[in-house]
This record gives structure tokens, C-alpha cells and sequence, in this order.
């Protein structure tokens, strides 16, 4: 079963900034990483790590997987195939929602640019 930790390990926190300064440099706005996905799994990898990060930033938030590699007092970063695993019995596992505290700061900004905000919540997804 997959376990979401919002807690980075410290054994993958330079791994971790690596992968999050790589992905915002190709995005337009800045994201932080609210979770990781399995963290023992990538505790387990030694030299090249594979790290499924939930990031949010703006008004969204993704899972994304990389792969990072010590490359001397740098790291080498690519971003992986996000297709997920299929479950033991074949099925495709469910969407996971981010990890509370995900929209930190987010319904503060929609309330100062709005007069009210109406919040959806639909079988676990918002």
C-alpha cells in the first residue's frame, strides 16, 4: 500500500531540493513539496534515487516522480514516466488527494481576492 509522509526524511532532503529546484525551473509559478510517496522505498536506493513527490504550488497540486543521481557536489535530475504501478490484483491504484495541509495559504489568497469561496468536495477530491 502506498504511504504519503509529509515529512521529508533527512536522508532525502538534498535529493529532495534538488528535485523541487529542478522542476521550478521549468514552471511559471513556484512550487513546494508537500509529501513524499514511500519514503523507505527511496531510502532504499543508494546512489540513484526515485522520488514520488506531491508538489503544490499556485491553486494546484501533482504527484511527480523523479530520478536523481549524485553527480560529483551536484545532483542529476529527470523526471519519470507518472504513469502509476498497477495494484497487486491488476487494478489501477486510486488518485491520491494531497496531504492535508497541501493548500496552506491558499484559501487566505482566494478570500482576500473575492468576496466568498465556495469549496466542493466530491467523494474524498476538492
Amino acid at each position: 500500500m502506498t504511504t504519503v509522509q509529509e515529512t521529508i526524511p533527512e536522508g532525502l532532503r538534498p535529493e529532495v531540493e534538488a528535485a523541487l529546484a529542478w522542476f521550478n525551473r521549468s514552471q511559471d509559478v513556484s512550487f513546494e513539496v508537500t509529501g513524499i510517496l514511500d519514503p523507505e522505498a527511496a531510502l532504499a536506493g543508494s546512489e540513484v534515487r526515485d522520488l514520488r513527490l506531491v508538489l503544490c504550488g499556485g491553486d494546484r497540486c501533482e504527484q511527480r516522480s523523479f530520478r536523481v543521481s549524485a553527480n560529483g557536489d551536484d545532483y542529476q535530475v529527470a523526471l519519470l514516466d507518472d504513469a502509476p504501478p498497477p495494484a497487486a490484483d491488476g487494478r489501477q491504484p486510486a488518485e491520491l488527494d494531497p496531504p492535508p495541509g497541501a493548500r496552506r495559504g491558499w484559501l487566505d489568497r482566494a478570500l482576500g481576492q473575492n468576496a466568498f469561496v465556495v469549496l466542493v468536495f466530491y467523494r474524498g477530491y476538492w
